[in-house]
């Protein structure tokens, strides 16, 4: 813990700000109630998230499509597989305001305001969406890289190569936080950056990840990056 890290790279849905589970779990309760095939809003959410990631995880370079883009052929496809009459682009509002307009879990500000080391957000959400998110809050970072600046999103490196880059550091040299094992923790670690698995729900690890610090809370990290 004698270590100083000289930046700290951050997630924001789910790590800064509350993610959109309440969201997602809203969309497919009304696909629920609009379906006639017998199914349950897990079976929904599972379906739809498994479309999600087949265009997710090869949306990179001249494939790369943006998380707006995603989620509603994703949700298109959920809905036409259900049967469902729901409007897609109605449902998938849903989301993009709440993208826009998060809500700050009660210790981003402390943490954010104890810690002086360079804060950059990588982060899988579009550019506007996370700005205004940014903006709503009322928050500063040095630096805002999105999945639209790379043409690629976490796990992949090109969000931490570029971080990395813009600021002359070395992977040894900075701490990465997140809430998503495989987004964040072994995004970071292929990267050859420690991460920090901010777990506010008490999930269990799996065993194939072991983050480097795993926390309750930001504020157990102010001691490690407070210069």
């Amino acid at each position: 813990m004698d270590f100083m890290y000289k930046a700290v790279f951050l997630d924001f849905y789910g790590t800064l700000v509350h993610d959109d589970d309440v969201f997602i779990e809203e969309i497919c309760k009304n696909i629920l109630t609009s379906t006639s095939i017998q199914t349950t809003t897990k079976d929904i959410g599972r379906y739809w998230w498994d479309s999600f990631s087949k265009t997710f995880y090869s949306s990179y370079g001249d494939n790369f499509k943006t998380q707006r883009e995603i989620e509603l052929c994703s949700l298109e496809d959920t809905i036409a597989f259900y049967k469902s009459y729901e409007n897609p682009k109605v449902l998938s509002e849903i989301l993009y305001d709440y993208w826009k307009y998060p809500q700050l879990f009660e210790d981003t500000n402390i943490f954010l305001g104890s810690i002086s080391t360079p804060k950059i957000i990588l982060s899988n959400i579009d550019r506007n969406d996370i700005q205004s998110a940014i903006n709503h809050n009322g928050l500063s970072f040095e630096n805002v890289i999105t999945s639209e600046d790379v043409k690629s999103y976490k796990p992949r490196p090109e969000m931490f190569q570029k971080a990395l880059a813009e600021y002359n550091l070395k992977p040894i040299e900075v701490l990465h936080v997140g809430d998503s094992l495989t987004s964040d923790v072994a995004g970071a670690q292929n990267a050859g950056i420690k991460v920090a698995w901010i777990n506010r729900k008490n999930k269990e690890l799996p065993q194939n990840y072991s983050p480097d610090y795993i926390v309750n809370s930001l504020n157990e990290l102010i001691p490690l990056l407070r210069n």
